[in-house]
């Protein structure tokens, strides 16, 4: 893939993380200040589309990133980032707020995964598991069709059980992104997952997860729980994303 290909793959994520249309060569042009042809453009969608890398998913739309697609974005375009200042005011601020209100880890901990990303998550401190923002997975259009909310929230009735399975092949704390087909748990294995093992300062190993779209902000998630674990304690925790197609 040469250098403008990977500049119009970006583009594509980006605006398609942003809006969940996909994204013709027009708005490309338009928005993201190429100072090439909508032609050029279409060429080189056409071509990343052979490579496997977009899909237009009707022959009058735009295209979309594919599995491989975003393989490719977060592990050879996105990079690491941090969060704000301000995003880890704000996060340690909340996280001692709400344990100054004697809540449970398991709960704080996905109250404000889900408050700082808008999308289902869950917490488990061993087999003490919680969960939070069932309404916000729904407002996502990806879970609008009630199968595909179905599947995910069934996988979720199992989760504690599943635990092994998502740690397998993951090394203390690495943080692992996997997106759809190689998902540990095969039952939505049109979802993403970011997984980072840790543990608390008290030693008790737990659980993170964040569902959403698989069209989330990978670089802003991937921060937000490095920074997580940083603040609940240092090396085994696992978070884990998971996103829908």
């Amino acid at each position: 893939m040469n250098a403008r290909q990977q500049k119009i793959l970006s583009a594509v994520i980006e605006d398609y993380t942003n809006t969940a249309i996909p994204v013709g060569s027009n708005v490309l042009v338009e928005k993201y200040n190429f100072k090439i042809s909508t032609a050029t453009i279409r060429n080189d969608m056409v071509q990343l589309e052979k490579e496997g890398y977009l899909h237009q998913p009707h022959i009058s739309a735009g295209r979309i990133p594919t599995d491989k697609g975003y393989k490719y974005f977060v592990e050879e375009m996105m990079g690491d980032t941090e969060l704000t200042l301000a995003e880890q005011k704000r996060l340690q601020t909340e996280l001692l707020k709400m344990k100054a209100q004697h809540n449970r880890l398991s709960r704080t901990t996905a109250k404000l995964l889900s408050s700082f990303t808008g999308n289902l998550a869950i917490s488990g401190l061993e087999k003490d598991f919680a969960e939070f923002g069932i309404r916000e997975l729904l407002e996502q259009p990806e879970f609008k069709e009630i199968d595909a909310f179905c599947k995910v929230a069934e996988a979720l009735d199992y989760i504690d059980e599943n635990i092994d399975t998502l740690l397998k092949g993951v090394k203390p704390g690495e943080t692992r992104i996997f997106i759809g087909k190689e998902n540990p748990i095969k039952e939505i294995s049109n979802c993403s997952m970011v997984i980072s093992p840790y543990r608390t300062k008290k030693g008790e190993k737990g659980v993170l997860a964040i569902i959403g779209p698989k069209r989330m902000q990978y670089a802003k998630n991937k921060s937000l729980i490095n920074y997580m674990k940083k603040l609940l304690g240092a090396s085994a925790v696992v978070i884990m994303i998971i996103s829908h197609l």
